[in-house]
């Protein structure tokens, strides 16, 4: 067996070789990962919230969001926005494939979110809810000041594995042809039948793309620490 690693410079017959194609795929699966996660940490945090609030009827709709979106397979949940969702709101047919993508991996990632941000919260002692209220502070006061604060801090280790699988997850972007790094690997393993070379190369992109996660969020981790505290330094 011998390996020809000047397929990437071979021409795709559209006026680009398969490395040029290769760095786009990727740029595609990091714009899906990136923007999803953002659409994640925004919803999760929020239903996270929600679910450690006095109010049982929050408490319900966090708790409904959580368990609908992490009880049904990311794919499924791909076709029903791509499918079904522009089917019944019409409006949503002109919707690039795109933002469908992104909001999917991002509900679908929220309902993690949330369970770590509301145990990030339950893990505060009481009393800090409770000073923040005796301070004068409104509740919504009390969780951005006090209590998210310290409950982001705590969590940053299992956000940052969400982080990293969220890379991996955007894999199932090529279901609805868009051109990432799994779409890319398929389509020139069928033309070139150098399936070792591009594989190879895919998954050390994508190693590289999660890696690079995991040390900036290390960092911040490091940065953000708070002595005494889960996780913080001495």
């Amino acid at each position: 067996m011998t390996w020809d690693w000047q397929v990437f410079l071979q021409d795709t017959g559209g006026g680009e070789t398969y490395l040029q194609w290769m760095m786009s795929a990727w740029g595609w699966t990091l714009s899906v990962a990136l923007c999803s996660l953002a659409v994640a940490l925004v919803v999760g945090s929020l239903m996270g919230i929600l679910r450690t609030t006095p109010n049982k009827w929050l408490v319900l709709l966090g708790n409904a969001w959580t368990e609908l979106f992490r009880n049904v397979p990311l794919l499924v949940q791909i076709f029903l926005w791509y499918h079904v969702i522009p089917s019944i709101f019409t409006s949503l047919r002109q919707v690039p494939s795109f933002v469908l993508v992104v909001f999917a991996l991002g509900f679908f990632t929220s309902a993690r979110i949330a369970e770590q941000v509301k145990a990030g919260i339950q893990a505060l002692p009481k009393g800090q809810r409770y000073a923040g209220l005796a301070m004068g502070l409104t509740l919504p006061q009390t969780y951005r000041y006090v209590l998210l604060p310290m409950a982001f801090r705590i969590v940053i280790p299992p956000l940052t594995s969400e982080s990293m699988n969220i890379v991996k997850n955007s894999s199932v972007a090529f279901a609805v042809s868009i051109a990432e790094l799994t779409m890319f690997a398929m389509q020139a393993q069928e033309e070139t039948s150098r399936g070792i070379e591009i594989y190879l190369a895919v998954t050390g992109l994508y190693f590289v793309s999660a890696f690079a996660i995991n040390r900036v969020a290390l960092l911040i981790e490091h940065r953000v620490a708070v002595p005494g505290m889960i996780g913080g330094g001495k």
